[in-house]
């Protein structure tokens, strides 16, 4: 199943997710949906979640993770094994026009939602990393 074929609401609960409203990671967990957890808390960084998608079910998803964060070798798996809407929307949720232009001409404003919210939480990381009261609390 690729994040295309999930329910809208199970997408917007995802988001929710990734802003870090544990009520939602929750909800998600207790409804059959633990790889969308893993995978909002890969996006935050979580190594374990990110070993859990790759190491089971889900690799395309921790690839996914690995993408948005830029790795080329990401892209390269995903181009591979066909899972192209990943690749486009690893560029969204990194702000590339394209990408998100060709979102909303599909008319997936969901993921344009939800690449605005991926984007924010890595601008986020990006801060934390130079804030010296958050440096040493991983």
């Amino acid at each position: 199943m690729t994040l295309l074929e999930y329910d809208p609401r199970v997408l917007l609960a995802f988001g929710e997710a990734i802003r870090g409203k544990k009520k939602f990671s929750d909800w998600l967990f207790e409804n059959s949906y633990p790889e969308l957890t893993a995978l909002a808390n890969a996006i935050h960084s979580d190594k374990s979640a990110l070993e859990w998608l790759l190491q089971g079910a889900y690799p395309e998803l921790g690839v996914l993770s690995n993408a948005i964060d830029g790795e080329e070798d990401a892209y390269k798996w995903l181009m591979k094994h066909g899972y192209n809407f990943y690749i486009v929307f690893a560029d969204a949720c990194r702000k590339k026009e394209k990408a998100l232009l060709w979102l909303k001409e599909q008319k997936l404003e969901i993921f344009i939602r939800l690449a605005v919210i991926i984007n924010g939480e890595l601008e986020q990381q990006r801060k934390d990393m130079y804030n010296p009261h958050k440096m040493f609390r991983r």
